[in-house]
């Protein structure tokens, strides 16, 4: 037994404690940490066996570590037991400081519950501290970071979090240890306790490492993945900032977009779409929402041309809570663009001039007219209409007429297609070889019926009343839409002449004398056979005449086809376009007063040469 008389003993013991304390520290993993606790029970202080049970994640408590008994080891380690039998046994058991005592007398029981245990029977104890096998002596251990009991606080172990358990048996001095051995135990479990608990935190720290490590490898893939997808991907590609005063500035471009617009990457991160935007599709970009977000429109070139993309958006972000971007997929559709232009202008032109054909003619010409009466016009809006056109034409066919394109000449080379434009083929909308005044209706991206400009822009985002002279021949001022209805004379002896090639020649030449013959924005379309129909605006009725003079004049010189030169003549009937009138009855009007001026004019100016 220990007393007060025996300091070198309570040395002897001091010194190893401290050192089986130190070895804790050397252990570099939680189960060699678990192990060197059991160990250092049966080596620092005196029993024969001592095991280490940890508490689990849920709360049971597994045999992690055993010293003494290779046998004992081989059948218990790794067993589990309820937290409920052991709450059973620590609350039953007699309070030694921190540690937990079950005499023999009251452990029998406890031999059915699913706690662990390893004993051997012995014979009854012959003095009162003798040690019985069927003894308990247990030695939580709890977490560091809530301290110990203090006198008069909670009992030991209250409010504080268990993280397991030392059992001890067999002291090799056959007695139960007393205040010293105790005290010495109760140490070990509270400083075992700490090194268990740094144990976890480094097991926890290097999982947390490798895990990070994994996750910032699969970043880098991925970042990689991302960059070799963003630079190598076939089309274009732009990330751009969101928000702030630089919100859609390009940050970065790929190969493929530089390419498409002919700009180094260096100079693209000067400008947003915004800056390459063609003007007429500003609006359509400032509507293209950010996330998932479409649109077609033009992005400018470094040449000053322009190419048709199609536009795809995407919002992504650094990290959960990092600045946001603007990924943007730039796909080139020119050629699709091309295509459909293609198309649609073969449905809305005649296949042989190129001209507009009936239906282009008659939406034109109803997107000019609506259902109130002329009547019902204003003076302020018939001369504000006026006022309108001449500001942007220079006035009618007069002084503005000769000033813009000379004397009118229908033989004079490189006019622009007015209202319809030609190739250089001779199929599909075109003006035949040998017409180099001719051009392609392809070289413009977009028409605009009579040449205004679209909905919402300029003068015209609003409807304009049309208004017709209302002196007939003679000229009031009115200036309205004039329908001049244009009839060859002598083309069907043409035809029956010299053959159908011949007559296609022959049309081919009228309509382009005639789109050369007027100003930009008129319109030439060819309504069938041989009949032309002109739409030009901003015209009294001098003016109309005028012109109706002057396109007959282009038409009346001879036509060289084959080395054969035939002649037309031509008749044209004068009508106007007014708000009220249908599109039928507008057509009709300027067919009847062709007829009459036809019938009106002497056989010799009609005849064919």
């Amino acid at each position: 037994m220990e007393t007060e008389s025996e300091p070198y003993v309570r040395l002897s013991t001091l010194r190893q404690l401290h050192q089986v304390v130190a070895d804790l520290n050397t252990a570099r993993s939680l189960a060699d940490t678990l192990q060197t606790v059991a160990d250092g029970v049966v080596a620092g202080l005196n029993y024969e066996l001592a095991c280490v049970n940890l508490v689990r994640p849920d709360g049971d408590l597994v045999v992690a570590a055993f010293a003494g008994s290779s046998a004992a080891e081989a059948l218990i380690t790794g067993r589990v037991g309820s937290r409920a039998s052991w709450d059973r046994r620590l609350s039953m058991a007699t309070a030694w400081g921190d540690l937990r005592f079950i005499p023999h007398t009251e452990g029998w029981v406890l031999m059915e519950d699913d706690v662990p245990q390893w004993h051997t029977d012995g014979p009854a104890p012959r003095f009162e501290d003798e040690w019985h096998p069927h003894d308990r002596l247990y030695a939580p251990m709890y977490s560091p970071r809530l301290g110990s009991a203090r006198p008069g606080g909670p009992p030991p172990g209250s409010g504080r979090e268990l993280l397991g358990v030392i059992s001890v048996d067999r002291p090799r001095n056959g007695r139960h240890p007393g205040p010293w051995g105790q005290e010495a135990l109760q140490m070990y479990a509270s400083q075992s306790a700490i090194a268990i608990s740094n144990a976890r935190l480094r097991s926890n720290m290097q999982r947390a490492l490798v895990r990070l490590e994994r996750e910032q490898q699969a970043l880098r893939a991925s970042e990689e993945s991302f960059r070799q997808a963003f630079e190598y991907a076939p089309s274009g590609m732009a990330i751009a900032e969101m928000g702030g005063d630089q919100h859609g500035r390009l940050l970065r471009t790929n190969d493929a977009l530089c390419r498409l617009l002919g700009r180094p990457a260096a100079a693209m991160r000067r400008y947003s779409f915004a800056d390459l935007v063609h003007p007429e599709d500003i609006g359509t970009l400032l509507r293209t929402s950010a996330e998932g977000g479409r649109a077609e429109l033009r992005l400018g070139r470094r040449d000053g041309t322009y190419v048709w993309v199609s536009l795809r958006n995407s919002v992504v972000a650094d990290a959960a809570d990092g600045p946001r971007f603007l990924l943007t997929h730039v796909e080139d559709i020119e050629e699709r663009k091309r295509h459909e232009l293609q198309l649609a202008h073969r449905a809305s032109h005649d296949a042989l001039t190129g001209l507009p054909n009936s239906a282009e003619l008659r939406s034109r010409l109803s997107a000019r007219l609506c259902e109130r009466p002329a009547a019902h016009v204003s003076v302020d809006q018939a001369a504000g209409y006026g006022g309108v056109y001449e500001s942007g034409r220079d006035g009618g066919y007069g002084t503005g007429y000769e000033s813009g394109y000379g004397q009118g000449n229908a033989d004079q080379p490189g006019h622009p297609a007015h209202g319809a434009g030609y190739d250089s083929t001779g199929s599909g909308g075109s003006g035949g070889p040998g017409h180099s005044g001719y051009e392609s209706p392809y070289e413009h991206e977009h028409e605009h019926g009579f040449g205004f400009e679209p909905a919402g822009v300029g003068p015209y985002d609003h409807h304009v009343h049309m208004v017709a002279p209302s002196g007939g021949d003679i000229d009031d001022g009115t200036k309205g839409l004039a329908v001049l209805f244009c009839d060859l004379d002598g083309f069907k002896s043409i035809n029956d002449r010299f053959g159908h090639h011949t007559g296609d020649a022959v049309l081919i030449e009228v309509a382009r004398r005639l789109t050369t013959g007027v100003r930009d924005g008129d319109t030439v379309a060819r309504l069938g056979g041989d009949e032309f129909v002109v739409l030009a605006d901003g015209l009294g009725a001098a003016d109309a005449a005028d012109l109706a003079v002057r396109l007959r004049n282009a038409i009346i010189p001879p036509i060289r086809v084959d080395g054969r030169a035939v002649r037309v003549g031509a008749s044209f009937g004068i009508g106007w376009a007014e708000c009220g009138m249908t599109v039928e009855e507008v057509l009709n009007s300027a067919d009847q007063r062709m007829y009459v001026e036809k019938r009106s004019r002497a056989k010799v100016h009609r005849r064919a040469g």
